[in-house]
């Protein structure tokens, strides 16, 4: 039997898994709206999208992944509560490791329920560890909202704030800027050009570029405005640190979160519904002293995450993983315009499954 041919009947077999689960078939077009969609996805996504035009449509691209369409079906025709599943291919281009596919498989389970948030968690969780539950994996978790609500919580401006948020899922320049804003970096000589007093504008250079004047003038007069701000302080760098230097299986990395909190009051809630997904995950029959938890786990993912994450592993293989899904509350709000669902999925990649099980 050919490999695709392989890929497509484990591909049916874990649909039909989670159709017996209560999910019903969802189906999302190969081409998918650009526009709508790319500012969606993060930024290695949005990179590596296959994007056309189409004269009648408008800028198109394939799809790169499923919760997206599926999100957006949902918000235009679904109603609460939901669950669905899927099976088809997704499109990446690989620029960069020719190792890598650029057109594989994927099988998810989504969940649109709001009435237990924790519980949905859990049964997305349990779901995929039993389907995986033949191959030898380590399973990986975090949670995206505890570092959202520590960077609302920052006694700083809110611009600063947006900043760090918008920058969350790209670790280094998260980590630029937190130096930055904590005045341990000195200003590139660019840039402290432009903080210096007068008008750079009035250089004698040639102006160039598609900004007018006066939005430029602007742009420096908030970069002037920021560089006046007072520093973060030691101590809440040093938290933003210790949640995202947790690594701990889930009871020891909730105690620990917990000791954060009394110094960092705005991650409590977050705290408490790590505490509440626990305590879900254990009446589901998963074992949680087995879960590894890590407070920067998920930050490489898709930028729609914003609650949850996981990931189940092959440590002793080269291979990509084997399963991801998360929360995405913020993606039903933004393609429900501001009416959202609370949501939560996950997808399987069946070829990576069988590469485990020695048949591709």
């Amino acid at each position: 039997m050919p490999n695709k041919a392989l890929v497509r009947s484990r591909a049916a077999e874990l649909r039909a898994r989670f159709e017996k689960a209560g999910a019903a078939v969802a189906e999302t077009s190969l081409l998918q709206p650009a526009d709508v969609l790319l500012d969606l996805y993060g930024e290695d996504i949005r990179a590596r999208a296959y994007v056309t035009s189409d004269s009648l449509l408008g800028e198109q691209m394939l799809r790169p992944d499923f919760t997206v369409p599926v999100v957006r079906m949902h918000m235009e025709h679904g109603a609460e509560p939901a669950r669905y599943t899927y099976a088809g291919e997704v499109f990446r281009r690989q620029e960069a490791d020719a190792r890598r596919a650029n057109e594989y498989t994927q099988v998810g389970y989504e969940v649109f329920d709001g009435q237990d948030p924790a519980a949905a968690d859990a049964e997305v969780f349990a779901l995929i560890q039993d389907t995986l539950s033949g191959l030898r994996l380590r399973a990986a978790t975090g949670d995206i909202g505890l570092l959202l609500a520590a960077v609302r919580g920052l006694d700083t401006t809110e611009a600063r704030k947006a900043a760090l948020t918008r920058h969350i899922w790209r670790p280094r320049r998260f980590r630029a800027l937190i130096e930055r804003f904590a005045g341990r970096t000195t200003e590139p000589p660019h840039r402290a050009a432009l903080l210096a007093d007068g008008d750079p504008l009035q250089s004698g250079v040639p102006f160039i570029g598609l900004r007018t004047p006066d939005e430029v003038r602007a742009r420096i007069a908030r970069l002037r405005e920021d560089a006046a701000e007072p520093p973060l302080s030691t101590v809440q760098v040093d938290l933003i640190d210790a949640i995202l230097n947790v690594r701990e299986t889930l009871p020891f990395a909730l105690e620990r979160l917990r000791d954060i909190a009394v110094d960092m009051p705005a991650i409590t809630e977050a705290v408490f519904c790590l505490r509440d997904r626990i305590e879900a995950l254990d009446k589901r029959g998963v074992d949680v002293n087995a879960i590894q938890f890590e407070g920067s786990y998920g930050r490489t993912n898709m930028e729609y995450y914003d609650g949850f994450v996981f990931g189940f592993y092959a440590d002793h293989a080269d291979l990509p993983p084997v399963a991801t899904g998360g929360r995405y509350d913020a993606l039903t709000r933004v393609l429900g315009q501001d009416s959202g669902i609370p949501a939560v999925g996950a997808v399987i990649r069946p070829d990576v499954m069988l590469k485990l099980e020695g048949q591709l």
